[in-house]
């Protein structure tokens, strides 16, 4: 493992994710954009457990392209445009990273790139 979990206690009390995280040196790192829940023919799906499921798979797809996985993910960014929508894409992304606690910041916003995209997500990865 290329990175060690810095527990402080205060992400235990909210959720699936961990404080921060240390990564070693000498690492390859990877930084997405903010990524929609949209299929690369320009399709997305009408309903935040689709638009998250999506954007997962778009994640996953663009670190396997960089050969590495979810293990290597050190911080997720998760935009929202309804703060209702929190408890589904929390559970999508429990579903999808399992065990994986990366340092995690989530934030309601008033729109996104277009009115129909209900989530971006950002990812910072890192490997040797």
């Amino acid at each position: 493992m290329n990175h060690k979990i810095q527990d402080i206690g205060i992400s235990r009390n909210i959720g699936s994710y961990s404080d921060a995280i240390e990564s070693t040196s000498g690492l390859r790192w990877l930084h997405t954009s903010g990524t929609p829940g949209m299929t690369k023919s320009g399709e997305l799906p009408k309903d935040i457990e689709g638009q998250s499921r999506q954007v997962w798979t778009n994640m996953i797809e663009i670190l396997d392209q960089a050969g590495m996985t979810i293990n290597d993910i050190v911080k997720v960014t998760t935009s929202l445009i309804n703060a209702r929508d929190i408890p589904t894409y929390v559970k999508v992304r429990k579903e999808v990273l399992g065990d994986v606690k990366p340092a995690f910041m989530l934030s309601v916003v008033n729109q996104l790139i277009r009115p129909d995209v209900l989530v971006e997500v950002e990812i910072i990865a890192a490997k040797k």
